[in-house]
């Protein structure tokens, strides 16, 4: 089996490639691995949807891959998940792509520059219908994302947009990752791991080394099988 894992920083992966090794670097942010006889490769593509819509795309045309698993950290808006929670991300989209209105937002669909199920969108969102024969994935929470330039951390503009939006998780490459691999026709995950709040920036409050730890451990636990 060939995998492709895509993150955005070397810390959201660092405790898998611990775990694997040395492995050649086949190409600028790219390293092979091998995890028993699973050939593994890393990507990592810089932050933003920027970076890793191209860093992944140019990649998925170049090699062949079973799977892609884009693998790190978020935010959520919702506060009954621990900190640390992993989930599945199961659908995505880029809440910020359109225009203003004086108080009102126009997407891309309100502008009638993107029709409503125009490939690789389902009703304006990014849908993952892979059915994962992984028994451990399908206890993941099933959560909907929001992939974003800035991330959220002033109060008003949370609950502005949360009126807006309804999505449980925000990221700044998770979209990104689903429109290239579902332009690439690539099957695909995105496992998060909850770092934070969406609330007034308070770094005090996060736990990043925890979610490190659990995403990396559910991606881990997966390929020993």
């Amino acid at each position: 089996m060939n995998i492709l894992i895509v993150t955005a920083t070397s810390p959201e992966i660092e405790p898998l490639v611990k775990k694997m090794g040395q492995g050649p670097e086949l190409l600028q942010n790219l390293t092979r691995y091998t995890l028993k006889t699973t050939k593994i490769d890393v990507l990592v593509t810089g932050v933003g949807m920027v970076a890793t819509t191209y860093w992944t795309g140019k990649i998925l045309s170049k090699f062949q891959y079973d799977l892609a698993i884009n693998v790190g950290i978020c935010g959520s808006f919702n506060h009954e998940y621990p900190l640390g929670t992993v989930v599945n991300v199961v659908n995505d989209r880029f809440p910020e792509t359109g225009a203003e209105s004086g108080e009102y937002f126009l997407s891309l669909i309100d502008l009638k520059l993107l029709e409503v199920d125009e490939f690789p969108f389902q009703e304006g969102l990014l849908v993952n219908n892979y059915d994962f024969s992984n028994e451990p994935w399908k206890r993941l929470p099933r959560v909907a994302g929001v992939t974003v330039n800035t991330v959220h951390g002033n109060d008003k503009s949370i609950a502005k947009f949360r009126e807006r939006i309804k999505a449980e998780i925000e990221t700044m490459e998770g979209a990104a990752f689903f429109f290239s691999c579902f332009h690439e026709n690539v099957r695909c995950i995105q496992l998060r791991a909850i770092s934070n709040y969406v609330s007034l920036r308070d770094t005090s409050k996060w736990n990043i080394p925890l979610a490190i730890y659990n995403v990396n451990q559910v991606l881990l636990n997966f390929l020993n099988e």
